[in-house]
C-alpha cells in the first residue's frame, strides 16, 4: 500500500474587484494523506474542519476527485481508496475549503497512479490538473492559487479552457482573516448576482484589478489598497445574505482598512499594513475569529513519504 501527502492551502478569490480572476493563497491548511489498497471500498477518516459531518464514503469530495482522474487517465477504478484528512480550512466560509479538497484529490490521483506506473494514457499534466479542478469546481480562481501559491491571474481563451499566470505579492503584504461563525453556500452566494451589469460597473471594476496587481506588488500603501479593492460587481449584491459581513467590510474601510469579501464569503479578508493592522480588532467585536497570515508562495505540495 503506497501512500502520498497532498497539503493545500486556504485561497481567498476575487479580492474585491477581481471578480472570477483573482486569487491568493494563505498559509492556512489542509493535509491529507492517500493510499490505494486491495481491499475493495473507501475508507475515509477526518480531523478537524467537517469531522462528524462530511461523508466518509464514495460521497466524500475527495474520493470523487480521484475518481475523476482515474477515469481521465484511462486508469482501472482501485478497489480501496484510504484517506485520512486533517483539516484547518473553514467550510463554506469562502476560504476554499472545496478547491483545496478538488485540487488535493486530483493530484493523491495522479501521484499514486504515477508512482504505480499505472497510467495508460500517458502522463496528466499540471495543465490537465488545473482544467479538470476549473471544471469540477466550476470557475478558476480559487483552484488556481491553491495549485500555484502566491497571487493568481485566471481567465478562460476563446475555446473555455482555462489558463493562469502567477505573480508574487509584495513581501510586505499580511492578509487577515476574519471568519465567522456562519457559513454561506457559494451557491446561494451566485445567485444573487444579476446577468448583467451596468457597463460603467464594468469600466470602474476593470480599472480597480489592473490598480489592486500594481498595489499588491509594487506599493502596497494603505490608500492605495483602499481605492483598488473597490467593487461594484458583487459585493453589494450579495450583502443581503451575509449583512454582518457586509457591515464589517463597511466598517474597516471607513478607518482606513483595505478590506473585502473573501470568496463567496461570509469571510471577510483585509490586507494588513504597519499603518492599519491595530485599526482591525476594534471594529470586529467577539463574534468572529481574527487570523493574520503570510501569503503561502509554493501552492499544493505532494509527498511520498517513503521518499521524504
Amino acid at each position: 500500500m503506497r501512500t502520498v501527502e497532498i497539503r493545500v492551502p486556504a485561497t481567498s478569490a476575487n479580492l474585491g474587484p477581481g471578480f472570477d480572476a483573482l486569487g491568493l493563497a494563505l498559509s492556512l491548511y489542509d493535509d491529507v494523506e492517500a493510499a490505494l489498497t486491495d481491499e475493495a471500498g473507501v475508507r475515509v477518516t477526518v480531523e478537524g474542519e467537517g469531522a462528524g459531518e462530511l461523508d466518509l464514503g464514495e460521497g466524500h469530495l475527495i474520493v470523487r476527485a480521484m475518481r475523476v482522474t482515474f477515469d481521465r487517465m484511462g486508469i482501472t477504478q482501485p478497489s480501496g481508496i484510504r484517506l485520512h484528512c486533517r483539516n484547518r480550512i473553514p467550510h463554506a466560509r469562502g476560504l476554499g475549503s472545496s478547491s483545496a479538497a478538488l485540487c488535493a484529490g486530483i493530484l493523491a490521483a495522479r501521484a499514486l497512479a504515477e508512482g504505480e506506473q499505472l497510467s495508460e494514457r500517458g502522463r496528466f499534466s499540471d495543465d490537465d490538473v488545473f482544467a479538470l479542478a476549473t471544471e469540477m469546481e466550476g470557475h478558476p480562481d480559487n483552484v488556481a492559487p491553491c495549485l500555484a501559491g502566491g497571487l493568481t491571474v485566471a481567465w478562460y481563451d476563446h475555446s473555455g479552457a482555462p489558463h493562469m499566470v502567477k505573480v508574487a505579492p509584495d513581501e510586505r503584504i499580511r492578509p487577515v482573516v476574519v471568519v465567522p461563525a456562519t457559513r454561506l453556500a457559494t451557491e446561494t452566494a451566485r445567485g444573487l448576482l444579476p446577468k448583467d451589469v451596468p457597463h460603467k460597473d464594468a469600466s470602474f471594476n476593470a480599472g480597480r484589478a489592473a490598480l489592486l496587481i500594481a498595489a499588491l506588488t509594487q506599493r502596497p500603501e494603505p490608500a492605495l489598497l483602499l481605492a483598488a479593492t473597490e467593487d461594484r460587481l458583487h459585493q453589494h449584491y450579495r450583502a443581503p445574505a451575509m449583512r454582518a459581513t457586509a457591515n464589517l467590510v463597511e466598517r474597516l474601510r471607513a478607518v482606513g482598512v483595505p478590506a473585502v469579501v473573501s470568496g463567496a464569503g461570509p469571510t471577510v479578508l483585509a490586507f494588513s499594513t504597519s499603518d492599519t493592522q491595530d485599526l482591525i480588532a476594534p471594529e470586529v467585536g467577539n463574534d468572529w475569529h481574527i487570523q493574520q497570515m503570510d501569503v503561502d508562495p509554493v501552492g499544493a505540495n505532494v509527498q511520498f513519504p517513503e521518499t521524504r
